[in-house]
């Protein structure tokens, strides 16, 4: 149990590492959102079952994308996961900077 405690700490940190190096360009997530407006709005907002994007802390939206492409983290659709699986570390990060800005 503390191993995997070590472990699951040890990633968010590289995580935030990865995101804080990498860095996002905010044109580029404001193209690949259309993908995810369908679900999630043109503004980000979300609604009562699908969560709010719109000014969502950088970090935490790419640890979240990341999430539900390794299947750590699940949806009851399942469509995360898919979206998720078939981004680039980049495109996370792009599409984290563009939703932090709204």
């Amino acid at each position: 149990m503390k191993i995997r405690l070590l472990l699951a700490t040890l990633f968010v940190f590289m995580l935030a590492a990865g995101t804080v190096q990498a860095g996002g360009d905010a044109a580029n997530g404001q193209a690949l959102s259309e993908d995810c407006a369908g679900c999630h709005g043109d503004d980000g907002k979300g609604d009562d079952e699908t969560p709010a994007l719109a000014g969502m802390d950088e970090a935490t939206h790419v640890a979240a994308l990341k999430g539900f492409a390794s299947g750590e983290r699940e949806d009851e659709s399942g469509m995360m996961a898919d979206y998720a699986a078939d981004l680039s570390e980049q495109d996370m990060a792009d599409l984290a900077a563009y939703y932090a800005t709204l």
